[in-house]
């Protein structure tokens, strides 16, 4: 008998979201297991500083004691600053490491000085950051849009730096992400990095001339000028 197969649990849709800034960098991880091996990886294999992705693995290893405070566990973050993607408008050769889990760790570089972290929460090693959060609540797509109002005036991630790409939203129900860019995001990604050419507009035709295009009568051959012979179907062909 074939097996059964359950229908999966649809999650509600009006639960909490938490909305951070996207970055545009490049994935990175760390993995840290029981007995303590260090793992680096981008978002699709695992790399080494001999084979490495923008220098992530490279500068995780230099950092190995402070990442190593992250605890066993895969850490997700984006890789990003200078050379990567935007650059941020950080100095040559400054990178950072911004973790994704915002339920767990604060950003100790912040704009708010904190005796010591939330209850629940830990501060992120010296050498992280965490990616800024813009709003929790009720999602709704009037919150996103509230979101992405708050980097109207430039990245929270990088003061300053006015081209900010969009945000992520976490849906905590369904455990799911979506992301939302502030342009391009009804074309996908590379839009905004490769937009669409506007075409020129077409000079009108001319009835009087067999329906040519107007631009095209001048280039005529210098040869047929002079000699003012008709034009014959072989000719249009050269002008198309």
């Amino acid at each position: 008998m074939e097996e059964f197969r359950e229908f999966q649990k649809i999650p509600r849709l009006s639960r909490e979201c938490i909305i951070t800034e996207k970055i545009d960098g490049t994935n990175a991880s760390v993995f840290i297991t029981e007995d303590g091996q260090f793992l680096t990886g981008s978002r699709t294999r695992w790399i080494q500083p001999e084979a490495d992705n923008f220098g992530f693995s490279h500068w995780a290893h230099e950092h190995k004691d402070e990442l190593l405070t992250l605890g066993p566990g895969h850490h997700f973050g984006e890789w990003w600053g200078h050379g990567i993607q935007r650059g941020y408008g950080l100095l040559k050769g400054e990178r950072r490491f911004s973790l994704f889990n915002t339920g767990h760790w604060v950003d100790r570089h912040g704009p708010f000085l904190l005796d010591g972290p939330p209850e629940g929460y830990a501060f992120a090693p010296h050498c992280c950051h965490v990616v800024p959060v813009l709003a929790i609540g009720v999602f709704s797509s009037w919150l996103v849009v509230a979101a992405l109002d708050r980097l109207r005036d430039g990245s929270l991630a990088a003061p300053g730096f006015k081209n900010p790409e969009g945000v992520v939203i976490f849906h905590t129900a369904s455990n799911t992400l979506f992301k939302k860019t502030i342009f391009g995001d009804d074309e996908g990604k590379h839009a905004e990095a490769h937009p669409k050419k506007e075409k020129a507009p077409r000079p009108p035709k001319d009835p009087s001339k067999g329906g040519r295009r107007i631009e095209q009568i001048a280039f005529l051959w210098p040869e047929r000028r002079k000699a003012a012979s008709p034009v014959t179907p072989s000719h249009r062909l050269a002008w198309c």
